[in-house]
């Protein structure tokens, strides 16, 4: 069994299919919608969780890239600039998934990209900018 967070970006002339349908029906996955953007005539964008057998997951994935679906890791999305993060903290609070956290001992911020679900609240609440968007 594999259970991955990953990012689906769709071009325009998907977003109106039953991919994720698909993966369920045709690939017995299962998945859980961590944040969705998708407008018809646009580009859409899919964060979720996906499982399933270890074959299935592959097929499942491939079957997604045939389709023309881009499929990246979650962890890509949002990423921390080390030089520009201060370790201010602001961030931590409003994290909803315990992503960033103070280290008690350093007092530095750590940030789990493997808990991160890409809200992108830090994004906005970072004053420096260290928190990044990346597509």
């Amino acid at each position: 069994m594999i259970s991955k967070r990953i990012v689906l970006h769709f071009p325009h002339r998907l977003v109106d299919q039953p991919i994720v349908c698909n993966l369920v029906k045709d690939y017995e996955l299962e998945f859980n919608i961590l944040k969705a953007y998708v407008t018809p005539r646009e580009e859409g964008l899919l964060v979720l969780e996906l499982s399933g057998e270890d074959k299935n997951y592959e097929q499942g994935i491939q079957y997604l890239r045939e389709a023309g679906v881009k499929v990246q890791p979650l962890s890509q999305d949002i990423i921390r600039n080390e030089e520009r993060c201060t370790h201010c903290g602001v961030c931590v609070p409003i994290c909803p998934t315990g992503a960033l956290v103070v280290e008690p001992l350093t007092r530095k911020v750590n940030f789990y990209d493997n808990k991160c679900i890409a809200c992108e609240l830090c994004v906005k609440a970072c004053p420096v900018r260290a928190m990044e968007v990346h597509f």
